[in-house]
């Protein structure tokens, strides 16, 4: 017998993470962990391209920070630094106020009406990053994410003829020395895509397959996409157009953040936008929770309409008024026959 994939009564909270979730950049632990000029650090990346270009090379933007990342590692300014210290360095990660505990108490917010409930509807948090995977994973809200999608570094890549080993020397320093995997503001839209087709859930299914609206796990629909500006507008893009929100936060301290926000709603690439500040009673988280429950109620209302629509009434006796009900009898009984016939 056919049926859908999954229930669609999940709820998605989609996030970006640094100047979204954290004040400052995710690497600043990492700098101060080796003494960097972070200032310096930035400044140089940021000019990567240009200068490479000047020397006959073209630089990917997108991957200027993690080489540069590297650069630094070759050049013993960082030196041995590996997975297991990025994540040491990601324990050190400060957060906005109401975080991480919002991520564990919003969960609540799709039990705290009984329709709700009844429907078992979920609430997951995805964390969608450019920054360092490994430093997201040994943060204080990593235990309350779904999910995580962010840049990978390989540590003592595959040498040439791993093919024909049977086993690996086990010796070497666990050092970064290769890009695993890139996420940029435009492949990020690509782990929007796994998340609604459950791709992250079931690797049997393949994020390019043609699957159909109502067999995808997370309808756009369902999805709230939190960023800080501009850079996030390819992942605003696919989520509104999908039927989702859209919510820029910004720091309280920055006037210009502000500004840059309500330029973003003024031309309808956000829904709305609010302080970065996601403590009990905040507008962020407010807002938040009314547009959790306008998804949880537009859910009830479509999975209870599916159940008029496709569920037959059984048989039961007619009620009929009294005038029908006399008719009816009337008609039954016997004629008397007339002496006159």
């Amino acid at each position: 017998m056919a049926t859908t994939l999954f229930t669609q009564n999940t709820i998605a909270c989609i996030w970006d993470f640094d100047k979204t979730l954290i004040p400052e950049y995710m690497q600043s632990p990492l700098f101060r962990r080796f003494g960097i000029d972070e200032a310096n650090f930035w400044s140089e990346t940021n000019s990567l391209v240009e200068h490479y270009h000047r020397r006959g090379y073209q630089l990917s933007g997108e991957i200027a920070y993690l080489n540069h990342l590297l650069t630094y590692v070759l050049a013993g300014k960082m030196p041995k630094l590996g997975n297991r210290l990025l994540r040491e360095c990601g324990a050190e990660i400060r957060f906005y106020p109401g975080l991480p505990q919002f991520f564990e108490s919003s969960k609540a917010f799709v039990r705290e009406r009984e329709s709700h409930a009844k429907h078992e509807i979920q609430l997951e948090h995805y964390i969608v990053s450019t920054g360092l995977a490994e430093m997201i994973r040994g943060s204080a809200i990593a235990r309350f994410v779904d999910g995580i999608w962010g840049c990978e570094f390989i540590e003592n890549p595959l040498q040439p003829g791993f093919l024909r080993q049977k086993e690996f020397a086990i010796d070497a320093d666990a050092v970064i020395a290769q890009i695993g995997m890139v996420i940029d503001n435009t492949t990020k839209t690509r782990a929007l895509f796994e998340i609604n087709k459950g791709t992250n859930k079931n690797p049997a299914i393949d994020v390019n397959a043609n699957i159909a609206p109502e067999d995808r796990r997370i309808p756009f629909q369902n999805m709230i996409y939190i960023a800080d500006g501009p850079s996030d507008i390819p992942s605003f893009s696919v989520v509104k157009k999908g039927g989702g929100k859209a919510y820029a936060v910004y720091n309280p301290d920055r006037p210009d953040e502000f500004a840059q926000n309500d330029r973003l709603r003024q031309v309808g690439r956000i829904d709305h936008y609010g302080p970065a500040d996601y403590s009990e009673g905040s507008s962020t988280s407010q807002w938040l929770r009314l547009h959790i429950h306008s998804i949880c109620d537009r859910i009830v209302a479509d999975r209870e309409a599916a159940v008029a629509t496709r569920v037959s009434r059984p048989p039961r006796h007619l009620n009929h008024s009294p005038e029908e009900e006399a008719a009816r009898k009337q008609a039954k009984a016997p004629k008397q026959q007339s002496f006159l016939e």
